[in-house]
Formats: C-alpha cells, structure tokens, sequence
C-alpha cells in the first residue's frame, strides 16, 4: 500500500478495481433512483439533500477511481471531473435556495461537461480495459441529456427530482452494463 497522492492506494488489478467500480456505480445510482422517486419527491428536504449528494458522489468515486486506476496524474479527465462534480455540489446547494430552473440548469451543464469527460475517459480506457462502448456511449447520452435539462430549466413548467431521476436511472444502466461487459471480456479469455 502506498500514500503517495499520486499513486494508487493498494494494487489491485485494473480489470478487478474496473468491474467493482462500475458495480459500486450503479448500485448508487439505482438507490438513488429508488430515494428520488419515493421519499425525495414526497420530502423536500431529502429532495434537496439527494440533488446536492449525486454530484457529491460523483466527485469521490472519480476522485477514487483515478487513485485506484495508476494514480490521479494519469487520469486527468477523472481529476477535472472530480473538481467539477465537487463544484457542482455546492453550486446545486445555492440554486436551491434561488428554483428549481436554477438546480436544473446547473445539473443541465454539469451532466454535458461530465458526459464529455467520461466520454473521454471511456475513450482512452478502450485501448488498456477495452470493453468501453457503454461507457463511451453513457458519455454521449449524458451530454446530451445535459442539453435537454438546460432547455428544459429555461421552460414554464416546474421542474423536480423526477425530472432528472430517468437521467441517474440510464447512468446504472451504463455502469451495469459496463461491468457486466467486462466480466464477459474476462469470461471470453478462459
């Protein structure tokens, strides 16, 4: 085990660390999904708690991957995700106290910029882990997906947790899939 805060933490293999990553992934996301939909669209608070947490989340488990996947200075695209998503937290903290155009808005923007970096990473990921299509893919819907809630945060209608839960909901979607992609590249090497 090593401390050094650009190298990985222990030394798992890549193939290991890469599937319980995108497991640990989804199952966030769908817990999330499920929280959304039920206690956070019915309690305003868990709502508020929830939308700050997902990007949150996302900037410690970049942030985790990049140590555990050659060290954080490999992985410049995780690194700039990781200051991001952390900045997008706290950017949804004050929206929240202005609407629910402004969170959706700031998620709007956060999820393209993040579509693009996973997009990256998924991209150059290919050539060491291959297996990376659903990420690349995942990547590219979230920027579009991105796009969507920044037109939709400048519309009449009032937006909520449920508008952005099927966004998370695709994001287990990938990760699963993604996992399951490599325990099949694995299953194929015996």
């Amino acid at each position: 085990m090593t401390t050094s805060f650009n190298s990985p933490v222990v030394s798992a293999p890549a193939d290991t660390w890469l599937k319980t990553y995108y497991f640990l992934r989804a199952f966030f996301s769908f817990v999330w999904v499920l929280a959304a939909l039920t206690v956070g669209r019915n309690t305003p608070v868990v709502g508020m708690i929830l939308l700050v947490a997902y990007p949150a989340w996302d900037a410690m488990a970049n942030y985790l991957d990049a140590r555990l996947s050659g060290g954080t200075r490999r992985n410049p695209t995780q690194m700039f995700n990781v200051f991001a998503s952390g900045l997008v937290a706290l950017s949804i903290a004050v929206a929240l106290t202005v609407s629910m155009h402004a969170v959706l808005g700031v998620f709007g923007v956060w999820a393209a910029l993040a579509g693009m970096l996973q997009l990256a990473t998924g991209v150059r990921r290919w050539k060491t882990q291959g297996a990376q299509w659903p990420m690349i893919l995942s990547g590219a819907q979230s920027t579009l997906a991105g796009v969507l809630f920044i037109q939709r945060a400048a519309g009449p209608g009032l937006p909520g947790i449920a508008d952005i839960a099927p966004y998370a909901a695709f994001g287990a979607f990938y990760f699963l899939v993604s996992g399951i992609a490599l325990v099949v590249k694995d299953f194929r090497r015996l």
